[in-house]
């Protein structure tokens, strides 16, 4: 078994379940939820480290760009074992050497709810924003969507000296979509100061610059 203090390069290779855009998060108190995208995760079922079952890859937009990896897609590469797994989602980052081995069913650009279209650019995440989505929506019904995002969060605990780090589930999606939802009100941690909860007014303000059909 590696070290997880550790890094290793591995191969993998698999069947793709999901592809999802990839974000860091910074969250201070109620004042600031800032979002970054990074680049996007596949999400696969196959081998990885000798090993079968389901795991997720980190690529860059580069690699998206060039491969335009979506569902049924079967992939194989290099990629990496995580050094700090508290702080990314993925299983491996740091990805190369992709190939696609076969294309999955041809996209249906019509389907919603979940959109399981080609997923765009990252300045189009970027430009939506997006709001809170229930974890147990992400797993089940919302885990194919191109919306659907689980993203890496720093939340600042002592200002300039500690941070706390988890994963949440966001989704960039269509605010009218019937199967939004936002979940429980997520707490926020501060030192000697308890948690105040982001009961979702912060989506609001992320996604201001659309309405409802967008």
């Amino acid at each position: 078994m590696i070290d997880k203090n550790t890094q290793e390069k591995i191969e993998f290779s698999g069947i793709i379940r999901s592809v999802q855009p990839r974000s860091n998060v910074w969250r201070y108190r109620l004042d600031n939820r800032t979002h970054s995208m990074t680049g996007y995760n596949l999400f696969l079922s196959g081998t990885a480290e000798g090993e079968e079952g389901n795991f997720a890859v980190a690529i860059s937009e580069k690699q998206m760009l060039k491969h335009r990896f979506h569902i049924g897609d079967e992939v194989r590469g290099t990629a990496w074992t995580k050094m700090y797994p508290k702080l990314e989602y993925a299983d491996y980052y740091r990805a190369g050497g992709l190939k696609k081995l076969s294309e999955g069913p041809d996209l249906d650009e019509e389907a919603r709810e979940p959109w399981t279209g080609e997923l765009p650019e990252l300045s189009v995440y970027d430009w939506r924003g997006c709001r809170m989505l229930d974890s147990r929506s992400w797993k089940g019904k919302c885990f194919t969507c191109k919306w659907a995002c689980m993203a890496n969060v720093a939340i600042e605990y002592n200002w300039g000296v500690t941070q706390k780090f988890r994963f949440e589930s966001f989704c960039y999606g269509p605010k009218n979509c019937k199967q939004y939802k936002m979940g429980k009100p997520r707490a926020v941690p501060y030192k000697d100061c308890g948690s105040v909860y982001d009961e979702g007014w912060l989506d609001e303000i992320c996604t201001e610059n659309r309405d409802d059909e967008e």
